[in-house]
């Protein structure tokens, strides 16, 4: 399976914050919208990504506030990126590597789409159950021996 795929299940609705922006304006964002990222874009370009790990950090830091600091000094700077074609067990092992839930979707530069470690999880669950589907559709019409 391809990240392509499951974009086209997931759709194409993008979050996107400047790095310039504060902190709070970026949670408003990710609470009013039930995200746990936005990707930092500046000069049509990808320059980081913000999740609710940084987030959290920066609560850490500053004793339970956002302060006034801005997503460029909290963001991953060097987030891991995916194309369309990437195959989606490359997708995990990079995530998994990198301790990262969240991965931006890139295609020459333009940014397509964010893959959540749910996003992936659920589209190997229905891969695997229509799999088992039809494994147990092909089990049930085995022929019987001597029906030859």
């Amino acid at each position: 399976m391809k990240v392509s795929e499951i974009l086209k299940v997931k759709g194409n609705i993008l979050f996107t914050v400047t790095p310039d922006a504060t902190i709070l304006q970026a949670v408003d964002t990710m609470a009013e919208h039930d995200i746990g990222s936005l990707v930092a874009m500046e000069g049509g370009k990808l320059v980081g990504i913000l999740t609710f790990r940084e987030v959290i950090t920066t609560l850490h830091a500053n004793q339970g506030s956002v302060g006034n600091e801005t997503v460029r000094a909290h963001m991953d700077k060097d987030p891991v990126t995916i194309t369309p074609d990437t195959d989606i067990n490359e997708v995990r092992r990079m995530m998994l590597e990198r301790h990262a839930r969240y991965v931006p979707v890139m295609d020459d530069g333009t940014l397509l789409g964010v893959l959540s470690f749910y996003d992936i999880a659920k589209a190997v669950l229905e891969a695997q159950g229509f799999e088992n589907k039809m494994l147990k559709a092909y089990i049930r019409d085995w022929p019987a021996e001597g029906d030859e």
